[in-house]
């Protein structure tokens, strides 16, 4: 057979031909060059090489970047790619995908325009802000104003806001690559405005102040107030940039959550930079987002890196469209409010029809987190269904599916709260599915 292993004369395995290992697997000549980079694979890596060149091949051929069904308990999953975008951004980025978008064409004057104008003047009315600039993250975001207002400069941190977040992102080293001096101050739990009053020299530095979006410190903790801080910065000509992180725009207890410092807040007590995400509580597209004075805004600008870190068309549009949704006052149609006002005996009836379509197994009140890198350990009251089972196969199964949920106390559970009425309905059929192939046994 072409896709078996051969022994020669010495007894040693002789691999198949690529080529005819590919024909074995596949007899879709569309679909050949996936089936020859199956085999190669297959027989650089040894052991059955036609089973492992099959599955290869079955993982190819479909995107690897699939939509699945978000069932984890967790809104702003990052793995998932955080916020779930609104109808209306959705088409957005479809439209700006289909079509030639006037991007940065002036359509008045026929001349060369800025891509910054669709979103600068929605975010200057939602903020209060004199200006906005729009980059790829929030991660370019704090490298690019740190770099164009405070290179050379001294910035200080408390030791209490030197956070890491995801792919090992360490503030502390990301204000020493844009060319800052770091002066740490303060204490892991407490940090006084004195601290910072302390270090400050005659030259002018930066205050910079962190948001701790993915911890939290209780008990014997504290910070100076943003507005103390400003104020200190400003009485000798330094400069406070707050790194808001979350990007939220609304009264968040409206939701039932605590109360979280929106961009409007944090410009109205004095910084002069202002940054943040525009996937995570502001619910849009990925983007970085600084807004503050004219001047320092200009500074960014005018910055080598913000080419290098410029927003591209389709998270443009979508984040248009988003920020739309709040000028116009509909901010409950963004999918993370939407996903936090569901009513409790839906989501329960939605636990109810899972329940029934697997057979068996058990619904439970729990807590959908809105994770993402907001309200760390916080979230809000939902019901979930557990497939009475934990079994890695069956977890495995429902996520090649397209189902993600979570395995926690000894079995797997899947938080209605984030799903659609039709997602639920394809979650249902593929319980059925998996149920009628022997998957009450796993």
């Amino acid at each position: 057979m072409a896709g078996r292993a051969n022994e020669n004369e010495s007894g040693s395995v002789r691999p198949p031909s690529v080529d005819k290992l590919a024909r074995q697997i596949n007899d879709d000549p569309d679909l050949h060059s996936y089936a020859v980079f199956a085999a190669r694979k297959a027989v650089s890596l040894g052991g059955d090489f036609e089973r492992d060149a099959r599955e290869e091949f079955i993982d190819l051929v479909g995107p690897s970047l699939r939509p699945v069904i978000n069932l984890s308990g967790v809104v702003l999953h990052t793995g998932l790619g955080r916020a779930r975008f609104a109808d209306e951004a959705a088409e957005a980025v479809r439209a700006a995908s289909e079509n030639h978008s006037a991007v940065e064409f002036d359509l008045n004057s026929g001349e060369r325009g800025d891509r910054q104008s669709h979103v600068r003047w929605l975010l200057q009315n939602l903020t209060g802000a004199e200006d906005a600039l729009v980059v790829n993250n929030c991660a370019g975001a704090v490298v690019l104003a740190l770099s164009a207002v405070c290179a050379g400069s001294p910035v200080v941190l408390s030791r209490g806001q030197m956070v890491e977040i995801g792919g090992h992102f360490r503030m502390p080293d990301i204000i020493k690559m844009s060319g800052c001096d770091l002066v740490e101050v303060g204490c892991t739990n407490k940090t006084h405005l004195r601290d910072f009053e302390s270090v400050m020299g005659d030259e002018p530095g930066a205050f910079l102040r962190c948001h701790q979006s993915n911890f939290a410190q209780v008990g014997f903790v504290g910070q100076p107030e943003p507005k103390e801080l400003a104020a200190l910065a400003h009485s000798r000509g330094w400069v406070m940039i707050d790194d808001l992180g979350s990007g939220c725009l609304v009264d968040t207890t409206r939701f039932g959550l605590p109360k979280e410092r929106t961009l409007r807040e944090a410009v109205e007590v004095g910084a002069d930079l202002v940054l943040a995400s525009g996937d995570k509580l502001l619910g849009g597209t990925q983007a970085g987002i600084l807004v503050g004075s004219t001047s320092m805004i200009d500074q960014c600008k005018r910055h080598p890196l913000a080419r290098a870190l410029r927003i591209d068309k389709l998270c443009l549009a979508g984040l248009e469209a988003t920020l739309r949704l709040y000028f116009e006052g509909r901010e409950a149609e963004v999918p993370i409010w939407g996903t936090c006002i569901r009513e409790l005996k839906d989501i329960k009836g939605d636990c109810e029809k899972l329940k029934k379509a697997w057979g068996r197994g058990e619904i439970g009140e729990a807590t959908t987190e809105l994770g993402g890198g907001s309200f760390p350990g916080i979230g809000v009251p939902t019901w979930r269904f557990g497939l009475g089972t934990g079994s890695g196969e069956l977890a495995k199964r429902l996520r090649t599916a397209g189902v993600v949920g979570r395995t926690e106390s000894g079995q797997i559970w899947l938080d209605p709260r984030t799903a659609t009425s039709e997602e639920i309905r394809e979650t249902c059929l593929v319980l059925e599915l998996i149920r009628e192939n022997g998957g009450n046994e796993l």
